[in-house]
């Protein structure tokens, strides 16, 4: 979730109270909402208010239930268009999984967050958690490695302050002290791999995206189970990967797409 600054105001808490609305995923009552909003209740109700007039919420009268509304949905989608990867990775994506006959993921980073903004299942493909708009932490994650490891000193050490180093299995990196040298084995290697670091039976491949003057703009994965295939043999797709990271960059230079952060 955004952090909000002393300085950002009313215009902040609306925001940060937006991004708890839509964190559920579901529409959601007001007594759900004001169990994990920071604001007492009378100020969270005034801003829901606002939200709901501005069309950027949308309530159901009946069922007492906020979700969000239409003119949020038409923000969301000239956004994606215009600062997302997928609408231009798309053809890459779907051509790598069929290739090698395995799930991929897209992702960006948001604030320290890895943001999932596509993935395509070939037929038979494994099937994950992730799905477009679901954010993950970036220190567990192949995706989130690669984009870390690619970051200028000053990007990097920002989004590390922003990792709570949760350890999610006995794989799990929990400080900076374990994952910098990776950081360094990623450079050298040119991909992350995640080795059940973040879902217990699952592994995968990342390669960094590069856009305009060699900046990280995202990060490609291809991701299986430990049943089809163990963390060991996911080298073997290295190539095929890279070289689609290597397509999508190329497109993606000449647009002014967010640097990963």
């Amino acid at each position: 979730m955004n952090q909000q600054t002393a300085t950002d105001g009313t215009v902040g808490k609306a925001l940060q109270l937006l991004d708890i609305v839509v964190g559920f995923g579901r529409d959601v009552r007001f007594s759900e909402i004001l169990e994990v909003s920071p604001f007492p209740k009378a100020t969270m109700y005034r801003l829901l208010q606002t939200l709901t007039n501005q069309g950027l919420l949308s309530i159901d009268k009946e069922r007492h239930t906020y979700s969000p509304g239409m003119r949020l949905v038409r923000i969301g989608r000239h956004a994606w268009n215009q600062s997302s990867l997928a609408p231009l990775a798309e053809p890459f994506l779907e051509t790598l999984a069929d290739d090698v006959n395995e799930t991929v993921h897209l992702a960006q980073m948001e604030r320290g967050s890895v943001v999932f903004i596509d993935k395509k299942i070939p037929e038979n493909g494994f099937q994950t958690m992730a799905v477009a708009g679901r954010r993950s932490p970036a220190h567990c994650t192949g995706v989130g490695k690669a984009m870390l490891a690619f970051m200028d000193d000053e990007t990097l050490n920002r989004a590390l302050a922003q990792q709570t180093f949760e350890g999610f299995t006995p794989s799990t990196h929990t400080g900076p002290e374990t994952l910098f040298p990776e950081l360094e084995e990623i450079r050298a290697l040119g991909v992350a791999f995640d080795r059940q670091e973040h879902e217990q039976g699952m592994n995968s491949i990342a390669a960094p995206i590069f856009g305009a003057n060699n900046r990280v703009i995202g990060a490609l994965s291809i991701v299986t189970s430990t049943r089809r295939m163990p963390p060991e043999e996911m080298d073997k797709y290295r190539p095929a990967l890279s070289r689609t990271a290597t397509q999508i960059g190329d497109q993606a230079a000449l647009w002014p797409f967010p640097i990963a952060e």
